[in-house]
């Protein structure tokens, strides 16, 4: 009997399979929800540590219900999940679904070398600041 092969099997990511329209209308809802600035606040603060509704209204002085209300956006777009905790639930980030759209536009510098070394050169012809000014 013929000792069976040892099976390899590449795991690809899915994005590269698809349009620019398609990864753009993957990627405008989750912009959408980051693109406001109370939102990009509780996400600051949720990616310390995991917080309460109670504890991003202290910390932001918006409302309960303000807070929530951003919230929303964030949890449809799974960058936040509300996980039970006591009597209220603890808001956590969602790593990978927030990691999406940085490796899309960190692939996007990678796909073109010109591009690349464009990106760099303008990084080096940046002047600096001196220092305490």
């Amino acid at each position: 009997m013929a000792r069976p092969s040892k099976l390899r099997v590449a795991v690809s990511d899915p994005a590269q399979w698809l349009s620019e329209r398609e990864r753009a209308q993957m990627l405008a809802p989750k912009l959408r929800a980051l693109a406001d600035e109370t939102r990009l606040t509780l996400i600051l603060l949720i990616a310390q540590r995991p917080r309460t509704v109670k504890e991003l209204q202290e910390a932001t002085g918006l409302s309960q219900t303000l807070v929530s209300h951003h919230l929303a956006p964030l949890r449809e777009q799974d960058l936040v999940e509300a996980v039970p905790k006591g009597r209220s639930n603890q808001y956590v980030m969602c790593c990978q679904t927030l990691a999406e759209p940085l490796r899309m536009f960190a692939s996007l510098a990678a796909l073109d070398p010109e591009t690349v070394a464009a990106c760099l050169q303008a990084e080096a012809d940046r002047p600096t600041t001196p220092q305490g000014a």
